[in-house]
C-alpha cells in the first residue's frame, strides 16, 4: 500500500480510538487504497466489524468521529437503507475524507458460507449504477487491510476466499449470462420501434451481467462498479479492446439503436466463448 504519511498517521490514530468501542470486533482499511487503486483524491475507507448480537453504539461511533471531523459529519444508525450497505460515517478531515462502513461479521460469514456454495445476490436498489452484489464482501475481504482483529475473523476468512469457489464460479457465469441473453432479445424489439428507454435500459443492464460474468470466468471478486476495467487489468480472459467496446454500446443516439444492440450481442458471444462451455442457455430465444 502506497498511503501518504499523514494519511497514515490519521489512519493509526483513528484505529487506535477505535479499539476500546465496546462492540467493535475488528477495524480493517478497505477500499482503493486497500486494492492497490487509489488516488490522490481518495479517501480513506475504514471498514468497523461487529457481531450481530453485540454491536457497537452508534453514539460511541459519533464520538470517534467528532474528534477528527474539520465539518458536519454524517454517521448514520444500522441497515438504515438496506440489507447490504448496512450503515457507517462520512467525515471530511484536516487530511481528507474519511468513510467508515460497518459490517455485520455473521451476515459477511453467512455470505461467504453461501459463496462456497454457489449461491450469491445482487440487489438493484441498494446503490447506484447497478446495485449492490453480495460477491462484494468477498472483495472486500480479499483486499482489506486488517488494522485490528484480535480474534484473527479476517485471517479466517482471507484464507477461505483466497480460492476462488467452483460452484460460485458456474453459477454466476451461467446466470449473468443467461439474464444477458433475455434481456438482448428484449433490447432488439425496443429498438426496432426506437424506444430509446427501454433500448438503453436494457444495454446498461446487459452489460453488468456481461462485466459480472467475466469477473466469474477469471475468479475475481468485483469491489463493486467503480473502476470496474481497472479492477479487470492484467486478467487472462477479456475480450480485446473491452473498454472501446463497452463505450461504443452505451453511447447512443436514435439513430443508432440497432447498431448497439448488435454491437451488445457480439460482445455477449465473445464472453461465452471465454466461458469455456460453462455457459449454456435455458432456451433457444
Amino acid at each position: 500500500m502506497n498511503i501518504p504519511e499523514n494519511k497514515q498517521r490519521l489512519l493509526t490514530q483513528i484505529t487506535a480510538a477505535l479499539q476500546p468501542v465496546e462492540g467493535v470486533a475488528a477495524v480493517v482499511l478497505g477500499g482503493s487504497y486497500a486494492a492497490g487503486m487509489a488516488s490522490d483524491q481518495s479517501d480513506l475507507d475504514i471498514g468497523i466489524y461487529y457481531y450481530a448480537d453485540k454491536p457497537f453504539k452508534v453514539d460511541d461511533i459519533k464520538t470517534v468521529v467528532a474528534k477528527y471531523a474539520v465539518s458536519p459529519a454524517t454517521v448514520t444508525g444500522f441497515y438504515e437503507w438496506g440489507p447490504w450497505v448496512n450503515g457507517g460515517a462520512w467525515m471530511m478531515t484536516e487530511q481528507g475524507k474519511v468513510d467508515f462502513l460497518y459490517r455485520n461479521i455473521d451476515q459477511v460469514q453467512q455470505t461467504i458460507d453461501k459463496a462456497v456454495q454457489g449461491e450469491w445476490e445482487n440487489h438493484y436498489e441498494q446503490q447506484p449504477p447497478y446495485g449492490f452484489s453480495s460477491v462484494i464482501y468477498l472483495a472486500e475481504v480479499s483486499v482489506c487491510q486488517p488494522l485490528y482483529d484480535p480474534a484473527g475473523v479476517l485471517a479466517t476468512w482471507k484464507k477461505t476466499v483466497s480460492v476462488y469457489p467452483q460452484p460460485l464460479k458456474e453459477t454466476i457465469i451461467r446466470q449473468s449470462l443467461w439474464s444477458a441473453d433475455f434481456t438482448l432479445w428484449q433490447a432488439a424489439g425496443f429498438a426496432e420501434k426506437q424506444d430509446v428507454y427501454n433500448t438503453v435500459g436494457c444495454l446498461a443492464r446487459a452489460v453488468k451481467n456481461i462485466m459480472a460474468a467475466l469477473f466469474a470466468v477469471n475468479e475475481r471478486y468485483p469491489l463493486g462498479d467503480k473502476r470496474v476495467m481497472e479492477q479487470l487489468q492484467g486478467a487472462a480472459k477479456v475480450p480485446v479492446g473491452l473498454r472501446e467496446k463497452v463505450d461504443a454500446i452505451l453511447c447512443t443516439s436514435l439513430g443508432t439503436l440497432p447498431q448497439n444492440v448488435a454491437q451488445l450481442k457480439a460482445l455477449h458471444q465473445e464472453v461465452v466463448l471465454l466461458s469455456d462451455g460453462l455457459y449454456k442457455p435455458l432456451y433457444q430465444l
